[in-house]
């Protein structure tokens, strides 16, 4: 994606104007059923434009705004230019992302530099935004063998962007990660690339905008969140909006954005109950740096060629 990490992107001009549209439908007390009678439209068509699903052309905002009557010259313009940048996606987006990456995945990358607080949770490996390179290398590696040698060069490059993005810049959003303890114990690419990747977890850390809580094997209740899967919330605003969040999940072989604040609730209820059950972050740090530790004294162990 082109563009400064701090500047509008399609996709978030799109929820912009998405939520616009909702709002002010509901102010009217107008059902989905009743727009589309009314300006001749099928039912399907209101339902992909409030959730997301498509850009809506300027034409189409303009009738909606006028049934909803929402006059106001200065905001009309606002969702005029949010509807027109939200169509420009293709001329937006690198061409490379375009080719190789997911919509849901190409739309993540757009809320993700702009968004205030992520709220992460992963139960099997750390996520691809705090992965070393060659954290990175060996999983995309071994899960993308059905991918063709430019796709995993594309998403490699594009893991390795959205740590220096999200994670490294200094106005970068505050990042909440919950992971389960198997993250942490489980060896992924050898014991040398674990190793260094809990390292760099560890300093990772250290980060004031970055905060780790670990769910213990122990805690029951992590074994039930984690059969949600691995998600990530995205908030886009300042304020303590679940109407102006974001939810983002990916499984092996599909992925998918949605921003229903009705679908998102039972993830931010699940989180915010992990995190409370988790391992307060100092306590986190220590288990973390403790299994670091462990592995650095394996490979002390080990002969060169094994590890």
């Amino acid at each position: 994606m082109t563009g400064s990490p701090s500047g509008d992107t399609p996709a978030v001009a799109r929820q912009r104007v998405r939520r616009w549209l909702q709002r002010s439908r509901l102010d009217t007390e107008l059902t989905q059923s009743d727009v589309a009678k009314r300006l001749g439209w099928s039912l399907s068509k209101i339902q992909r434009i409030e959730i997301g699903d498509v850009a809506v052309s300027e034409t189409d905002l303009r009738a909606l705004l006028d049934l909803y009557g929402v006059t106001g010259t200065e905001l009309v313009a606002g969702l005029v230019k949010d509807a027109r940048l939200a169509r420009r996606e293709r001329w937006a987006t690198d061409p490379d992302h375009r080719k190789y990456l997911t919509t849901g995945l190409r739309h993540m990358l757009q809320f993700e530099v702009v968004a205030t607080q992520i709220r992460s949770y992963q139960p099997l490996l750390l996520p691809g935004v705090l992965q070393t390179r060659a954290t990175a290398e060996f999983i995309i590696a071994e899960a993308g063998r059905h991918l063709t040698a430019d796709e995993r060069r594309v998403r490699l490059e594009t893991r390795m962007r959205r740590r220096k993005d999200v994670i490294e810049r200094p106005d970068g959003p505050q990042f909440y990660l919950v992971i389960d303890e198997s993250v942490i114990l489980r060896n992924v690419g050898g014991v040398r690339i674990t190793a260094e990747q809990l390292e760099d977890l560890a300093e990772v850390a250290a980060h004031p905008k970055i905060f780790i809580r670990v769910s213990p094997l122990d805690q029951s209740m992590g074994a039930i969140i984690g059969t949600l899967g691995n998600f990530m919330l995205m908030r886009l605003s300042e304020e303590d909006d679940q109407d102006d969040t974001v939810l983002y999940r990916e499984r092996f072989n599909a992925d998918d954005i949605d921003h229903d604040p009705e679908k998102i609730r039972p993830y931010r209820d699940a989180f915010e109950h992990l995190w409370e059950l988790s391992l307060p972050e100092e306590s986190s740090l220590q288990l973390i740096q403790a299994a670091a530790a462990g592995l650095r004294a394996r490979l002390a162990r080990l002969p060169a060629d094994v590890t």
